[in-house]
């Protein structure tokens, strides 16, 4: 991962690149967040620059901004199951979470719909907190996790020991964020797809073993 500044100027090169080529139309995946206050903020302002230089491309556009991916709290169960706790420093904050594959099937929509060109849209399912992330976790798996909220300096020196000194403090930032709201949004998935987002129970439900 490349830091923010630098993204802005390779986005910019992918923008110069497609109108040579005769694209007619960008859709940017972009993401949600705070543009100031938390670690992860400089991504999210390097973000915002893309948007406003596709915006500017004189080029056909949609701009789709992500929730963060459940996935990797998926793939991540082996470590929650052994330490029996989720622990990080989100609080009761709400997070608007999604997955690759729903957000596969909004672009598409972005792609093909010529009525959603100049429209910036999030992209997310239904905001739910850390404990209740555990609890389809452990519906899904078996487990008996709990929830524990950190500091934001004890999640980012853990995330950072883990994860090292550029990474650790971005997690750390995203975290924060959803302790902030910066996630708990209702979305527009529904009006790009013409149908909900998967539900969290359908989706573990999905996975239970």
């Amino acid at each position: 991962m490349a830091p923010p500044e630098a993204r802005i100027q390779q986005h910019r090169n992918v923008i110069d690149a497609a109108k040579a080529a005769g694209v007619r139309k960008i859709v940017y995946t972009s993401i949600q967040g705070p543009d100031e206050d938390t670690a992860f903020s400089p991504v999210v302002q390097s973000n915002r620059q893309t948007e406003a230089d596709v915006r500017a491309s004189g080029l056909n556009w949609a701009i789709g901004r992500n929730g963060i991916y459940i996935e990797p709290d998926v793939e991540y169960i082996d470590s929650y199951r052994a330490k029996g706790v989720i622990a990080n420093s989100a609080g009761n904050g709400k997070c608007g979470y999604t997955t690759r594959s729903e957000l596969a099937h909004a672009y598409t929509a972005c792609v093909m719909r010529d009525d959603l060109n100049g429209q910036t849209v999030d992209l997310n399912g239904t905001p739910i907190t850390q404990m209740e992330l555990a609890e389809y976790l452990n519906a899904a798996f078996g487990t008996d996790l709990t929830y524990r909220a950190m500091s934001s300096a004890d999640f980012v020196a853990d995330r950072t020991a883990e994860l090292g000194d550029f990474i650790g403090p971005i997690i750390g930032g995203i975290y924060d964020s959803i302790r902030l709201a910066a996630y708990d949004r209702p979305g527009d998935f529904e009006a790009v797809t013409g149908r909900p987002h998967q539900s969290w129970d359908a989706y573990f439900s999905s996975l239970a073993k």
